[in-house]
C-alpha cells in the first residue's frame, strides 16, 4: 500500500520483474530509484528484491524495505537502519539472501495482534472499516518518510518520523 501510494504520487506504473514481482523506476531529486514489490510468497520476498538489486547492482546500504508490523500499534511507523527480522519472514528472507542485516527498514504498524489469533491468520486478514481511516494515515506517513529517506537520508527520515 506503501509502494503504491508513492507510485501513485509520483506517476509511475509497475511493470513485471521475472514473474517475481514488479517495480517501478522513478526519479527523485536526480537519482533513479527502484519501488520493488515481491509477488512471490511472503517468505520469499528476499528473491524478486535481490535479484533486482544484483541486476541494478544497487548496493544495499541503498536499499529501504517497508513491511507491516503486528508489534507496533496500528498507525505508527518505525525507521531503523538495520536489525534483526524481528519475526517478520519475508524480511528474514531478504536478509539471508542478502547475506547482511545492514539494512534500513519501514515498519508500519498493524498491531496489536488479538490474544488468541494466530499470527499467519492476523497477517493475512482483512482491515475493518473502522481501522481503514488509521491505516490510510499511516500509509500517507510511510509514504511521507519514504520521501525524506530518499531526498535527505535515513537519520534525518527516523528523527522526523520516529
Amino acid at each position: 500500500m506503501v509502494l503504491d501510494a508513492y507510485a501513485a504520487k509520483h506517476g509511475a506504473d509497475f511493470q513485471s520483474w521475472q514473474n517475481l514481482g514488479e517495480y517501478a523506476r522513478i526519479s527523485v531529486g536526480g537519482k533513479d530509484v527502484f519501488l520493488a514489490k515481491p509477488m512471490t510468497y511472503m517468505n520469499l520476498s528476499g528473491q524478486m528484491v535481490c535479484s533486482l538489486a544484483r541486476f541494478y547492482k544497487i548496493p544495499t546500504i541503498n536499499w529501504l524495505v517497508c513491511f507491516d508490523d503486528m508489534s507496533l500499534n496500528l498507525g505508527d511507523i518505525r525507521l531503523r537502519p538495520h536489525g534483526s527480522a524481528g519475526g517478520q519472514k519475508g524480511m528474514k528472507n531478504i536478509i539471508e539472501l542478502s547475506g547482511t542485516d545492514k539494512i534500513a527498514r519501514l515498519r508500519v504498524g498493524i498491531g496489536p495482534k488479538p490474544e488468541r489469533f494466530n499470527a499467519a491468520d492476523f497477517v493475512l486478514s482483512r482491515f475493518g472499516k473502522d481501522q481503514m481511516p488509521v491505516l490510510q494515515t499511516a500509509v500517507e506517513k510511510a509514504a511521507d518518510a519514504l520521501d525524506v529517506f530518499l531526498t535527505d537520508g535515513l537519520e534525518k527520515a527516523m528523527n522526523r518520523f520516529n
